[in-house]
């Protein structure tokens, strides 16, 4: 494949990535008019937001492999129609029920096509390299996308209709299946037939388990989720155990005995963990308490987004010169330094804070999850890149969910300790406003404009003081993520990646077609 070919196949693969990461953050700007519209209870209203990354997270092991079997590329184009299709009918939606229905579509979607991409990148780009800068821009793109969701979301709420959220993946979806076939070649390395019941238990497992986390990080720990969380991980163990028995695993087990794999794992997981705890308090304090709109406050997020492109492009030069461990070790090193000055923040703003917080998190992040990424791929053998790359990414999903649950019941159990009595506010109204800070505004709306002031003021400091604990646990799980990194990669990948890789299975091969 000529230079040119594999670079445009590159922008190929980049645009799923872009769009699906945009998808998990663009939907919150878009509830109120949605929910103003639809009118969907509040059961309703938590699937419309969940149900995505529920499936998605459920779904991409499984997709990974099968990409593995019949090919990347088809199970590329064939979930790219898939998301087109649901796409447009959630933005035409007039009931919850449809509404649902799409979401749950656009993750199966989505499932089918992260780890294509990623494993695709392995089959285009062979010389190292390349495939660094290539998977150091597909990193961009998933960070990146990430990051400009809200600001994709406030521009559009701004001109548009809530659809219009959903309506914009389209003709996005349209140029990825004409590029696909027309640029991407094939990938069949046929490792050996699907077992179904592993399948099936990956699903069973994975389910409940994010469930569960989503469940406590919007409703606090209970009995049932401590249940549903329990039956999840069981079912993960009786997976675990069978993929230890089959000749050939859907997931196999053998790439976890690589230290430059595991490292790469964990570092994925725990770094989404950690920007987790800013990402679900940031959004709130720059349209709560420092009372931004929609689209100013997704301005104010663009340096996040900047920075991430910026860290996740400069790794491949880092690399060259440095070795990984440095690089990545490095990133988490700067990305705890931006959490620890996050703390800085007030209820009086402090932007230039934020945009050097943002700067150094966003630059360390990008960094070290480009080059783990690139671990992972090359530590796995070609045959096995697309389950490799599934692991990645529910890595990905689950720190995410672990880092919501966990990090935002903190968060939020600070913020309801430090909120105490006001002067002319009810008893029932502060234990109502004690649950998030958007109730604590709609108490402050039914109060007279003196006592409101003084009430949200109140709950603004409460709000930064549960933001700061928050920051100082994502600082120190980033700050332990790069000590991890520079003392179990040492010796393990250089400059060039990844010293060794898996030993392949017998038998197994991979093809290759235009």
């Amino acid at each position: 494949m000529s230079p040119l070919r594999r670079w445009a196949a590159l922008a190929v693969l980049a645009l799923p990535v872009l769009l699906i990461s945009i998808d998990m953050t663009v939907l919150g700007f878009a509830v109120p008019a949605l929910t103003a519209d639809l009118g969907p209870t509040s059961t309703e209203l938590l699937w419309v937001v969940d149900i995505y990354s529920f499936l998605l997270a459920g779904l991409l092991v499984l997709m990974g492999n099968l990409g593995d079997r019949i090919g990347r590329r088809r199970l590329l184009v064939t979930g790219a129609v898939a998301f087109g299709i649901a796409s447009v009918v959630a933005a035409f939606a007039t009931t919850p029920g449809m509404l649902i229905a799409a979401r749950a579509l656009l993750g199966l979607g989505g499932a089918t096509l992260m780890p294509s991409t990623l494993a695709l990148l392995r089959s285009v780009f062979t010389d190292t390299h390349e495939r660094r800068l290539a998977i150091a821009v597909w990193a961009a793109a998933f960070s990146g996308g990430a990051a400009i969701g809200p600001i994709v979301g406030g521009v559009l709420l701004e001109h548009f209709w809530w659809g219009s959220v959903f309506l914009v993946n389209t003709p996005v979806m349209v140029l990825l299946v004409v590029g696909a076939v027309t640029l991407l070649p094939e990938s069949r390395p046929r490792p050996g037939p699907l077992d179904l019941l592993s399948a099936a238990l990956s699903i069973a497992g994975v389910l409940p388990v994010v469930y569960a986390l989503k469940t406590a990080a919007e409703d606090g720990p209970s009995t049932p989720t401590v249940t549903t969380l329990a039956a999840g991980l069981g079912l993960l163990w009786v997976f675990v155990r069978r993929q230890r028995r089959l000749a050939e695993p859907l997931l196999d087990l053998r790439l976890f005995r690589h230290r430059a794999f595991s490292v790469a794992v964990v570092t994925n997981l725990l770094a989404v963990f950690a920007l987790l705890g800013l990402m679900f308090f940031l959004p709130q304090y720059l349209l709560l308490v420092l009372g931004m709109s929609p689209l100013v406050a997704g301005l104010w997020m663009l340096p996040l987004a900047v920075s991430t492109v910026g860290g996740s492009l400069s790794a491949p030069w880092l690399a060259r010169h440095l070795h990984l461990r440095w690089v990545i070790g490095g990133g988490m090193a700067l990305t705890a330094a931006g959490l620890g000055v996050a703390t800085l923040l007030g209820v009086d703003g402090g932007r230039g804070v934020l945009v050097v917080a943002s700067g150094l998190i966003g630059a360390g992040v990008g960094a070290a999850e480009a080059l783990t990424n690139d671990v992972i791929l090359a530590t796995a053998p070609p045959e096995r890149a697309g389950a490799a790359a599934s692991v990645s990414e529910t890595a990905y999903e689950f720190g995410g969910a672990m880092g919501t649950a966990v990090l935002g019941t903190v968060g939020l159990s600070v913020y309801a300790a430090h909120l105490g009595a006001v002067e002319g506010v009810p008893g029932d109204a502060v234990d109502a406003a004690r649950e998030t800070l958007g109730g604590a505004a709609e108490v402050a709306a039914q109060l007279p404009p003196e006592t409101a002031a003084s009430f949200l003021a109140e709950a603004g400091q409460a709000f930064v003081a549960g933001m700061d604990v928050v920051l100082v646990v994502a600082a120190l799980v980033a700050a332990y993520v790069a000590v991890q990194a520079v003392v179990l990669l040492r010796g393990d990948a250089g400059p060039t990646g990844p010293s060794a890789s898996v030993e392949r299975p017998a038998g197994t091969r991979e093809t290759v077609t235009r």
